[in-house]
């Protein structure tokens, strides 16, 4: 499996909770950005001609906020340069009041046959205090658009924990998304970040957080109401009908190659991970040098390896398969690790059997305490 992220930093506005980098669009930047981005598709083409793309994944800030004549000349520029598997899964992220009928169409046509909808809740007065540019009755609108013209593979983005959020809002956001029969659900915890607006607000109390045993409760409120209506949990915060799952996020969770592509976009090739420029005019300085706009690039030693695996395949419910392990990196994972994963099956936060090594419901409350224990 090999990806292709695209990263598309423009927004209406930045959400209160965002620390991505995304900035609020001025056409000047964007018309230059998206030929720096053509450009830097062209640098990888050679490179990257013996592997097949097989996802394709077009991130931001807020993509859906091109044109539909921008949307179709990047997917030409990708499908020129790229060998894109005939059935590969192609995804755009999108956020209401970026899209409608018409757009929806042209980004069907264009090859795009997944999209990724940023809801977040249903009720208005928190969409409006985390800063989204949109009503929950926009987004409905937009999602049964996307079904009209033949979208069959939709993920909704849900937040729990958000401030002042009650448990009822949280249930009536499920069940209104539920109703709507997507695909894939994902449906995270709020987490603040320094630097944002949220983190500002929370600094000066205008909220209190959540505290820990709400959060865990509506953690599995969301596992088993999903499962009951369908939807299988295979990630720590990801739900999909069967064969729906994401398989570009499975790529990262994997721990497998994918090419990062535009300002601040990372990528993982052989064994480096690297970084590119985030600032739109150091980006645009590289790129019109005719050079790889990278300004980081980390070849990871084994026991790295290892940790990025630890914290990456024990997100996924299936966990670290034992025998990958042992073929990649020569040892077993439970020698290596063996008074750590006694402790942690002891305790029930870990499962252990002769194929695999995985998360409980438990664990998967307190996961990133696990991933810590157990590369302590």
């Amino acid at each position: 499996m090999f990806g292709v992220y695209i990263h598309i930093p423009f927004c209406v506005k930045k959400c209160k909770y965002c620390d991505f980098n995304s900035f609020k669009m001025n056409l000047c930047d964007k018309k230059r950005y998206l030929d720096d981005l053509k450009r830097e598709i062209e640098m990888y083409s050679e490179e990257c001609s013996d592997r097949k793309v097989d996802t394709v994944f077009f991130g931001g800030g807020t993509p859906s906020i091109l044109s539909s004549e921008e949307i179709q000349d990047l997917m030409k520029s990708v499908k020129s340069n790229f060998n894109v598997s005939e059935d590969a899964e192609i995804t755009m992220e999108c956020n209401p009041g970026t899209i409608d009928r018409e757009k929806l169409e042209a980004i069907k046509s264009s090859g795009i046959n997944r999209l990724s909808i940023g809801l977040q809740a249903v009720q208005n007065h928190h969409l409006n205090y985390i800063g989204r540019i949109h009503t929950y009755e926009e987004f409905e609108k937009n999602f049964r658009e996307a079904r009209d013209v033949g979208f069959d593979n939709i993920n909704i983005d849900l937040m729990f924990a958000l401030p002042n959020q009650t448990e009822e809002d949280w249930k009536e956001s499920l069940e209104k998304v539920v109703g709507l029969n997507p695909e894939h659900i994902s449906a995270y915890s709020l987490i603040l970040e320094e630097g944002t607006e949220l983190f500002d607000m929370y600094e000066r109390e205008e909220f209190e957080l959540m505290d820990e045993n709400r959060d865990i409760e509506m953690y599995e409120y969301t596992i088993n109401y999903l499962k009951e209506n369908g939807y299988n949990q295979y990630e720590i915060s990801n739900y999909s009908k069967k064969g729906k799952e994401c398989k570009h996020n499975i790529i990262y969770w994997q721990c497998k190659n994918y090419l990062g592509l535009g300002a601040g976009a990372a990528g993982y090739l052989g064994r480096n991970r690297y970084t590119n420029e985030a600032n739109l005019n150091s980006y645009h300085k590289k790129i019109e040098n005719n050079e790889k706009p990278i300004i980081n690039v980390e070849n990871l030693s084994d026991e790295e390896m290892i940790e990025e695996m630890v914290f990456m395949c024990l997100r996924m419910t299936e966990g670290i398969n034992r025998i990958d392990f042992k073929n990649r990196f020569k040892i077993e994972f439970c020698d290596k690790y063996q008074k750590q994963v006694d402790d942690l099956v002891d305790r029930g936060l870990l499962l252990v059997d002769e194929k695999s090594v995985r998360l409980t419901q438990k664990g998967r409350e307190i996961s990133n305490s696990v991933f810590l224990e157990i590369l302590s």
